[in-house]
């Protein structure tokens, strides 16, 4: 067994002790001097300085967070690519069933499969290309399968028509869209 320890020495240290007449805060003497209003500038200044600094952390960490959102969801993607084109495939197949089914009884459910399939396909990160009548050729996510003159300037290189949708993954297209684009012709 060990010895237990010795004590402290005790040394006479003087305990303060609060009496009913000593005020809480201190107050100012005549001896004290005020704070100048120079150092209450700088002061001032300093915690703007500083609220600022803080500002500029907060929409950094907020940029930092929604670009590794991002990267997570273009990995993600990458990743399921391989299942993100079956689904694509399955897509257009279940379109096909629905609008050239002769039952009218088929066809709502290859419609609810052809919706189902897309929603699966743009949790994993797949985005369905389909350009809207009139809405301008993008060679980026778009082919011209067709071209269908026009006598409108105006409407010069803009799709008349989807033949197949397209797909893209992130930034990448993985197929493009096939559309019938409109040609500007003098009359």
């Amino acid at each position: 067994m060990t010895d237990p320890a010795p004590a402290a020495a005790v040394t006479d240290v003087p305990v303060p002790t609060e009496s009913a007449a000593a005020p809480l805060e201190p107050t100012a003497s005549p001896s004290t001097p005020a704070m100048p209003a120079q150092t209450l500038d700088r002061i001032t200044e300093r915690i703007d300085d500083l609220a600022r600094v803080i500002a500029r952390q907060a929409a950094t960490i907020e940029r930092l967070a929604d670009e590794a959102k991002v990267q997570i969801r273009d990995e993600r993607a990458e990743a399921d690519a391989p299942l993100i084109r079956d689904l694509f495939a399955l897509h257009g197949l279940a379109q096909t069933f629905a609008s050239t089914s002769n039952s009218e009884a088929d066809r709502p459910g290859f419609e609810a499969i052809s919706r189902r399939v897309e929603r699966m396909l743009t949790e994993r990160g797949g985005q369905l290309v389909t350009p809207f009548r009139g809405a301008a050729f993008d060679p980026d996510v778009m082919e011209a399968a067709e071209l269908s003159d026009t006598d409108d300037p105006d409407a010069d290189r803009t799709v008349e028509s989807v033949i197949q949708p397209g797909l893209t993954v992130g930034d990448r297209s993985i197929r493009p869209a096939k559309v019938v684009v409109r040609r500007y012709r003098r009359a």
